[in-house]
């Protein structure tokens, strides 16, 4: 008897065409989903540095490096040249204000200085010589002088008799005349032997007020040249040490070379280099900060060195209280520049990620730490330990703060915890 064979509805004809399908439908939804989706990558956790946004106490400050100096240098150039004779101080040496420290000779000078102490004392002995002659000269004058006046005096008195005789008609008209004229010529001799005399007195002052005053010329100058020859014996200008001593006996400096200097040891400074970006954000009174033996001392911005050397210009900074006992000069300070006071900011810890993204956009990590999205931020104020966030993140969100040099452009991380 036939049977009757049931025809399956799943056969494997009609299976294999079917899955097939599916699998080539499924490699092109990969394929457009991969494409048309946020681009991954596979990263390790332990070469990521994941860091929390924080908030705190922020400060915008630069580090410099500040050099130890004297509170004041003082520096000793020849003022004079000159061979050097006599050394009294060694380089190093703790001086007192006024104490010699070496000796020049200038024969040149010292034969100026003889020549010119010469022609003072021969004005002087001129002087004198005009003064005894003038002396001379005056009595002289008024021996002729009390000559003419008693010559005056008889005259008047025989023209005055005579007159009395005359109007009497006693004597003659003649001999009237005669004591007349007598009279008239001892008067004019009297007035001119007078104004002689007055004449001979001013012009003997003013020769000798003039002689005064070139001797009073020639004392300066001569003051000046012994001052130019006392400047021969080099002396310390203040109390300090005397270093950087640029002489030897029989060595010639010439006028203006550089003998030495004197640092004055009552205090010091802290001298730094600073870029010259921040030229325009320095100024006098900024405060700073550094760090010895686990201390603290504070610093203060003395003076701004407007010049620019080599990109970087100088500024001197004063301490602020008590400096450390054990600083010395030469020393090199690590020193923080504030440029900001201290303010309440959202903070981000520096990283590697800066260089791709430029401070723009970051990777937040999501909150089971398996995932790490890019998204855009705005950075603010930054110094070498934190940016200031000013959009984009709030304070616990998790960010990678690592370099992204190997992440092109992904736009999501897939974090794989340690085995």
């Amino acid at each position: 008897m036939d049977r009757i064979i049931e025809k399956k509805k799943w056969s494997m004809k009609r299976i294999l065409p079917i899955a097939g399908g599916i699998a080539i439908i499924g490699l092109i939804a990969t394929a457009y989903f991969n494409n048309t989706g946020n681009s991954k990558l596979n990263v390790e956790q332990e070469r990521l540095t994941i860091s929390e946004v924080s908030k705190g106490n922020f400060q915008e400050f630069i580090p410099i490096n500040g050099v130890v100096l004297p509170i004041q240098t003082i520096y000793l150039d020849a003022i004079e040249g000159g061979r050097v004779e006599e050394l009294y101080a060694e380089d190093g040496a703790m001086l007192k204000k006024g104490q010699a420290i070496m000796k020049l000779a200038n024969t040149d000078l010292e034969l100026s200085l003889a020549n010119q102490e010469t022609s003072v004392f021969g004005l002087q002995t001129q002087m004198q010589y005009t003064r005894n002659l003038a002396a001379q000269a005056t009595i002289q004058y008024q021996n002729s002088q009390a000559d003419i006046d008693n010559g005056f005096a008889e005259a008047e008195r025989l023209f005055k008799l005579n007159e009395r005789l005359y109007r009497e008609k006693v004597i003659s008209e003649q001999d009237y005349k005669a004591s007349l004229n007598a009279y008239n010529y001892q008067t004019r001799r009297r007035k001119l032997v007078s104004q002689t005399l007055k004449q001979d007195s001013m012009t003997t002052n003013q020769q000798i007020n003039q002689m005064r005053e070139t001797i009073a010329r020639n004392q300066t100058t001569l003051a000046l040249m012994r001052k130019k020859a006392q400047d021969l014996i080099v002396k310390a200008p203040v109390d300090g040490q005397l270093t950087s001593r640029n002489a030897e006996v029989g060595e010639l400096k010439t006028r203006g070379q550089r003998l030495g200097q004197i640092d004055v040891l009552s205090g010091f400074k802290v001298r730094a280099d600073i870029d010259e970006h921040y030229i325009s954000r320095v100024f006098i009174g900024l405060m700073a900060e550094f760090t010895i033996a686990d201390k603290t001392y504070k610093l203060k911005v003395k003076k701004v060195y407007s010049q620019v050397t080599n990109g970087r210009f100088q500024v001197d900074m004063e301490f602020v209280g008590t400096p450390p006992s054990n600083i010395r000069r030469g020393q090199t300070l690590q020193v923080r520049l504030s440029l900001s006071d201290d303010t309440q900011a959202i903070l981000l810890t520096k990283g590697g990620f800066y260089q791709q993204t430029g401070g723009n956009w970051i990777f937040k990590v999501n909150e089971n730490g398996t995932k790490a999205y890019k998204v855009d931020i705005q950075l603010g104020r930054q110094n070498p330990d934190y940016y200031e966030v000013m959009g984009g993140l709030k304070v616990g969100d998790k960010v990678v703060t690592s370099s992204y040099e190997n992440y092109g452009d992904m736009q999501e991380l897939v974090i794989k915890a340690p085995k």
